[in-house]
């Protein structure tokens, strides 16, 4: 029944995706203003999630431009649909232009397919088919859309602090069948305080290093400028078996006598970096072997004694695990130098129930200041938990069971989704298990199956949850 009534929707949902795709909505602080509290992008993005919901009849309800509600139903509780509409930058190497939506036979190409434009327009189809039904609601509906889920949050701290908190909710921004644990997400940088002298003359002093855009993606690309004292031909020898022998790609150009080096890993989203290549790191390994100045040194030696080649805080003494929740992750975002000012390092740090947090990050502080290193702590968000036997989760999950029939149990992620802003929030969809993840990597697509087939589950999760009580 919900299949053949998403099917009447398909070429509706496919245009409104399409509209949403087409706009660029990265977070940009060098555009901030009071009318775009994040940049323009994102902003524009909830807009049209606006004029799409006040053409279909809904009423919105906006907080200041970073965050906002599509409401409809009626009742005493508030059901939440937490859904995001930023995006993160879209990268090099895409097949298509990633903000130029391509419609093929069966799936659809752009920045955000799958996080979270694709599942924030099958959820929010789930509600309009329930309306256009003409249901008896039996609780109202919150559509709350932010800006700001690939950054800081700021959306949705700002929502809260005036809007009415649902009593129970989902993010369709993960897997099914649910997921009912989250790990705890921090970001931080490690900061190197102090200049080095050089009692030599160094071979070579790094001028500048950049890797990275945001601390929950593994970076792709790394450059690295080098003035060299001479045998700059032995340099790039070596640099070019570095790369054989790591298996990487690579380049180095010579800019008016600064010998520029560039590596690429493979970007992938950042609660599990031992998928990917962080090209930050391999480049600052080889430098590493090098004779650089000494602040330089300094730089590369703490990523080798405390971050490359170890995805799971072996290195920092932060290793840890839980059956439940799994792994400790790391994994190093953000990475930047130059001469004048030293470097540092931005990690994100996922961790499960049970690590003591505030230990950890102690004993490494006072660890890495005798190294001439500080930390800059931003953002800590607790472990999030709702037991997967719960009334609520067993009704999401036998929706997905009822049309797929499979019968896997839910699970805990290490990623981070808006569901933790609710005491009883999961994240629901709108991965299935045969999904190809590409979020935050290039050429990231959903097929069509998969967002009609999400649409149709969460019509009749909705259902269950908000008209047959």
């Amino acid at each position: 029944m919900w299949k053949e009534k998403v099917k009447e929707y398909e070429t509706d949902i496919i245009n409104d995706l399409k509209g949403l795709l087409s706009i660029e909505s990265v977070r940009d602080d060098n555009e901030i203003s009071s009318d775009n509290p994040v940049g323009p992008g994102p902003r524009k993005a909830l807009d049209y999630m606006y004029e799409i919901a006040e053409r279909d009849g809904f009423d919105t309800h906006d907080v200041e431009h970073i965050a906002g509600r599509i409401e409809a139903g009626e009742g005493e509780d508030v059901m939440g649909i937490l859904c995001h509409v930023d995006v993160v930058p879209a990268g090099d190497g895409w097949d298509t232009n990633p903000f130029d939506p391509v419609v093929t036979e069966d799936k659809i190409i752009a920045r955000g397919t799958l996080d979270d434009k694709g599942p924030t327009i099958a959820a929010y189809y789930a509600v309009k088919i329930l309306n256009d039904m003409k249901v008896n609601w039996k609780k109202r509906i919150h559509i709350i859309i932010g800006t700001d889920e690939e950054s800081d949050w700021k959306c949705t701290e700002r929502y809260f602090k005036t809007e009415e908190m649902p009593t129970l909710g989902f993010a369709p921004d993960a897997e099914f069948p649910a997921i009912h644990g989250e790990k705890g997400i921090s970001t931080f940088d490690v900061v190197q305080n102090e200049k080095a002298e050089d009692k030599d003359e160094p071979e070579y002093e790094l001028i500048s290093f950049t890797s990275g855009q945001r601390y929950n993606m593994v970076p792709d690309e790394a450059i690295g400028k080098l003035a060299v004292k001479e045998n700059m031909t032995d340099v790039i020898q070596k640099f070019e078996q570095f790369l054989s022998e790591h298996n990487l790609n690579g380049e180095s150009i010579v800019d008016s006598g600064v010998l520029v080096l560039k590596a690429y890993g493979k970007a992938v989203h950042g609660m599990d970096p031992s998928i990917g290549v962080n090209a930050g790191l391999y480049l600052l390994h080889f430098l590493a072997q090098l004779g650089l100045d000494k602040t330089a040194e300094n730089f590369t030696q703490f990523s080798e004694q405390y971050l490359f080649n170890s995805h799971f805080g072996e290195k920092m003494g932060m290793k840890f695990h839980t059956d439940v929740m799994g792994d400790v992750t790391t994994n190093i975002g953000i990475i930047s130098y130059d001469n004048q000012n030293g470097g540092q390092f931005g990690i994100n740090l996922r961790y499960p129930q049970g690590f003591e947090f505030e230990e950890a990050m102690t004993r490494f502080k006072g660890e890495i200041q005798e190294l001439g290193f500080s930390i800059a702590l931003g953002k800590n968000q607790t472990p999030h938990y709702v037991d997967k036997n719960d009334p609520f989760v067993q009704t999401l999950v036998k929706t997905y069971r009822n049309q797929t029939g499979d019968q896997t149990e839910p699970y805990t992620i290490g990623g981070g989704t808006y569901a933790r802003n609710l005491d009883k929030g999961v994240a629901f969809g709108a991965m299935f298990n045969d999904s190809e993840d590409l979020m935050h990597q290039k050429n990231e697509y959903i097929t069509k199956k998969q967002l009609f087939n999400a649409t149709s589950i969460y019509l009749e999760a909705l259902y269950a949850l908000c008209v047959e009580e």
